[in-house]
């Protein structure tokens, strides 16, 4: 869940994080030192933000300068003055006098203050990326070794400055005394350069625009419990942005250069540099971060988290002591689990991307309350309703040996079984399967498609906020393994630049090698379902077989809780097989962006788990039972007797097969996400935190990170895959698990927490990746509620009992003897030759004095004429059969009609946004202006005589 969010100043803010959920990040630690315009350390921070060129009469007095920063790790919570570095942090002689920095081994400290692990040793540099590698004397460290100093003096070239953490025991190194790190700052020259190469927004003027009144609107303002904390999460105002020039860098609403970026934006920039730094200089391919910890020249990369997530002080007396801390206290434990989420905090120390997946995340969860509510009233209603209907009441009566006596299930070994065994199964299809099952599987379709359209709606108010729009066209790059392997080259038709390209002819195989590679794996998947398939028929006929009457009457359940265990074991693991296939195609398809390459990768690995998690319960729902035959000619899978349905009809073994697979799925991903990594991360801090408890060292920020997991660069993928699949259960079949929605709901509020766990206490810190939408997974959502509808109504037409019920009530205006009509009669001397059960005659506890004696008729399900040859269908089944295909395209029909309707009536993007968007178009157009006049009057005044330029200004004022 999440409130509404803002369009909200970049660059930090001054006031305490108790009081702000948008500011960039707070500050922990020492306060790097002001910078002021000329770049160099300022002794006062007392300045006021100048007044933005361009904008005279639009721009507004800057806000008060707040007392306090929210450093209360300190202590008294009081920040640093005049820009200084706090007192309690030594500086090293060298950088005294802010003489450039160098990899000079620095002396250890006996002892590190709090937050003094987030800044170079001046106590004044901000490290914005961490660089690790392993030590060794090998030849091939060696050349590692060259490979990193290539590297890193071209990091120098581009603007970075470097220091080094050496792990020797006079230094600040790792406590397994191997590993160094890294630290990178990156400058205000550097920072400005990157945030104009890559069109970075920041304000300009504060959004004078006013939300317009609605019902919407003034709901929001009602206090709810599931309101943030407005003592520590408050929004602050919002503010037009513009992409960034250097040039005009007055323009901007800009407190001090050293807090205009925000943390997220700096490790942005950085991160984008890293990788593209080239690490050989005669190779163009040898290049980036990436190929860097491929090869083992590093062994990570990563952003720094703000301190510990847990603070000694409570958060109402000392309030939070960094964002890291304020996200796990208002977001990530598990006693906020109702409450909303803070999409800015989230948005602002994530990066946009992470952003858009939890505000997506707590938008479906939203959803989802209300099919749930919905899914567990129709089954109340199959609950309340079960003892009342006749159907159920008249199956679980067939005790009469004469009149119930069941053809046998399997081949030879299975006996003669009286229909009201069957009873259990009755009633738990009844649960699922009665006369608001269609009503609620119109509900879901509907409900799919208001899902997508009110989402697609948020999306571009986030968009708008998180200065998103246009990011896709406008600010991403080519990635970098394209630009080194593309072979041709072509001028871009928008920028008229050289790029480069790679040609039809050369793509067309890559293309074809990755369809192939698709088929394949689908293929696998389809024998692994068939494998599936031959196992139940081979253990229902086992179970069935069995000497014990009662197991022998459970055979249908037993098959299907077994054989969904198993399609879950083979479904892990063919999807994590296919991952790294997956991964090979993709990349052997050189795609230009990272848009482009993650969307094809994600078609990939859901048209596949499409197949593989939904392929067995197709089967049970629209194949197993459909086709058979009679007894005297069985229908045959691989030679082998097909799967008959329980006389029930096939519906709870689709729900069983559906709760094991969505529940289990759900389960063992968690356990993965959650419980694995946090093995893992406490195994390897193991060393650091029993080393600074001895008070042998400091275990600092940087090795704390170090030793937590990576979230892997396609990390919010297995999260979005999850999410979209668990959708498809929701939606697809629905109509036979009502209580989909709900289990769903319980899962993704526990989703929520543990994601959010996850990424603020055992995970390293991302870069801030920004993402201008959710990619193709909105694409795949929609065709996913459109397949929805068909999938559906067949449910309803073929799975189900509804249309055999009505089309028996319309004939007989009753639903007594309904049972005995969907029954057929079978001479059992006509048999198909070894289908013959081996004792033929009654049981010893039959009725009626039929004990020993050998059955001349039994029944199975079906309208098919009989006892006696030929056995045809009867004129029921095409009553009914026509009645089925009358319900699927009317169901489609009407309710695709008023999904389109739907579609038409819900905007895209609401009103005040595209006023906002409009308002601040006109102020960029008007500051252009601005410039250019004021640049016209410079160049005429500069042409002018010194005696006339006084006159001219003063008369152009």
């Amino acid at each position: 869940m999440e409130p509404g969010s803002h369009k909200r100043r970049t660059q930090h803010s001054e006031e305490p994080r108790r009081s702000s959920n948008t500011s960039r990040s707070s500050k922990v630690g020492p306060e790097p030192a002001r910078v002021d315009k000329a770049g160099k350390h300022s002794k006062n921070n007392d300045m006021a933000a100048p007044p933005a060129i361009g904008f005279e009469g639009l721009q507004e007095d800057p806000p008060p300068k707040s007392e306090h920063i929210g450093l209360e790790a300190y202590g008294d919570g009081r920040s640093p003055k005049n820009g200084a570095a706090p007192e309690n942090i030594e500086l090293s002689e060298s950088n005294k006098e802010d003489e450039p920095l160098k990899d000079d081994k620095q002396p250890k400290k006996a002892e590190k203050k709090e937050g003094a692990d987030l800044y170079f040793h001046d106590g004044i540099r901000r490290i914005d990326y961490i660089l690790a590698y392993k030590k060794g004397d090998s030849e091939k460290d060696v050349r590692r070794a060259a490979k990193r100093h290539e590297f890193e003096n071209n990091l120098r070239e581009e603007g970075i400055e470097l220091e080094v953490e050496d792990p020797e025991p006079s230094q600040d190194g790792s406590a397994d005394g191997n590993t160094v790190f890294v630290k990178l700052h990156a400058p205000w020259e550097f920072l400005s350069r990157q945030a104009e190469v890559l069109k970075v927004k920041m304000p300009i003027k504060e959004n004078d625009m006013e939300e317009p009144i609605s019902i919407l609107n003034c709901l929001k303002k009602i206090p709810s419990p599931f309101d943030l904390s407005e003592e520590f999460i408050k929004p602050e105002p919002k503010y037009f942005t513009a992409p960034f020039v250097r040039e005009r860098e007055d323009e901007f609403v800009m407190e001090d250069r050293e807090s205009f970026f925000g943390m997220s934006q700096r490790n942005r920039m950085v991160h984008e540099i890293l990788e593209k730094c080239r690490y050989d200089p005669d190779n163009k391919t040898k290049f980036g971060i990436d190929h860097m910890i491929n090869n083992g020249s590093y062994v990570a990369a990563y952003p720094l988290h703000e301190g510990d997530y847990k603070s000694k002080h409570s958060m109402l007396t000392h309030g939070p002591q960094n964002d890291r801390h304020l996200l796990y206290e208002e977001w990530a434990r598990p006693g906020r689990w109702y409450k909303y989420q803070p999409l800015d905090l989230i948005s602002d120390y994530y990066g946009e991307k992470i952003g858009l997946y939890f505000a997506w995340l707590g938008f479906y969860t939203q959803m989802l309350t209300i099919a749930a509510i919905v899914g567990l009233v129709v089954f109340l209603y199959g609950c309340i309703s079960l003892p009342f209907d006749p159907v159920v009441s008249e199956l679980c009566e067939a005790k009469s040996w004469v009149n119930y006596t069941m053809c046998p299930q399997c081949n030879n070994r299975c006996t003669y079984w009286i229909l009201e065994s069957s009873c259990f199964y009755s009633q738990l299809t009844y649960l699922f399967d009665n006369g608001a099952t269609v009503f609620f599987a119109a509900f879901m379709s509907l409900w799919a498609t208001m899902f997508c359209e009110f989402w697609k709606r948020r999306q571009n108010e986030l968009d708008y906020d998180w200065d998103l729009f246009g990011f896709e066209e406008q600010e991403e790059n080519c990635r970098p393994e394209f630009e080194a392997l593309a072979p041709d080259k072509r001028v871009n038709p928008i920028t008229k630049l050289y790029e480069p390209y790679v040609k039809f002819y050369r793509r067309f195989p890559r293309f074809m090698a990755s369809v192939l590679g698709i088929v394949f794996m689908i293929f696998l998947v389809l024998a692994a379902v068939v494998g599936v398939i031959v196992y139940r028929i081979a253990i229902k006929t086992a179970v069935a077989a069995s000497g014990d009457a009662f197991i022998s009457s459970q055979a249908s359940i037993i098959t299907s809780i077994t054989a969904s265990c198993i399609s879950l074991v083979v479904i892990m693991v063919l999807q994590n097989l296919y991952d790294r296939i997956a991964t090979w195609l993709t990349d052997l398809e050189l795609h230009r962006t990272e848009t482009e390459y993650e969307d094809s990768y994600t078609f990939k690995m859901y048209f596949f788990a499409f197949v593989n998690y939904y392929s067995s319960s197709f089967y049970v729902a629209f194949f197993k039972g459909s086709f058979p035959g009679n007894p005297s000619e069985y229908g045959k899978v691989f030679g082998l007797r097909q799967e008959e349905c329980d006389p029930a009809g096939c519906l709870q073994e689709l729900f069983v097969n559906l709760a094991i697979v969505m529940c289990g799925k759900q389960f063992f991903n968690n356990f993965i996400e959650i419980f694995l990594p946090l093995i893992l991360n406490f195994w390897r801090s193991r060393t650091g935190r029993k080393e600074q408890k001895a008070g042998k060292g400091s275990y600092d920020q940087w090795e704390k990170d170090f030793d937590r997991s990576e979230l892997g660069p396609r990390g919010l993928f297995k999260e979005y895959l999850e999410m979209a699949v668990q959708f498809g259960f929701v939606t697809i079949f629905v109509a036979s698990f009502p209580l989909a929605p709900f289990f769903a709901l319980i899962n993704n509020l526990m989703e929520i927490r543990l994601d959010a766990y996850k990424f603020v206490t055992q995970l390293r810190r991302p870069y801030a990746a920004r993402a201008q939408d959710i990619g193709a997974w909105y694409a795949i959502l929609v065709s996913v509620g459109n397949f929805a509808v068909l999938s559906n109504a067949c449910v309803i037409a073929f799975t189900s009992s509804f249309i055999s019920r009505e089309v028996y009530k319309y004939q007989f205006d009753k639903l007594e003897g309904y049972v005995d009509w969907t029954l057929s009669s079978f001479n059992t001397t006509f048999f198909e030759e070894g289908t013959g059960p081996d004792i033929d005659t009654y049981p010893d506890f039959a009725d009626g004095g039929l004990n020993g004696t050998r059955v001349e008729l039994c029944k199975y399900r079906g309208f098919v004429l009989g006892p006696n040859p030929p056995f045809d269908l009867k004129l029921d089944y095409w009553k009914v059969f026509a009645m089925r295909l009358v319900l699927v395209l009317v169901y489609e029909h009407v309710i695709f009609i008023v999904k389109f309707a739907l579609e038409y009536m819900v905007p895209d993007m609401p009103d005040f946004v595209k006023n906002e968007i409009k308002r601040e178009n006109y102020l960029a157009q008007q500051a252009l202006e601005e410039i250019t006049r004021k640049d016209m009057v410079a160049k005429r005044r500069s042409k002018m005589p010194d005696g006339e330029k006084g006159a001219s200004a003063s008369g152009y004022q």
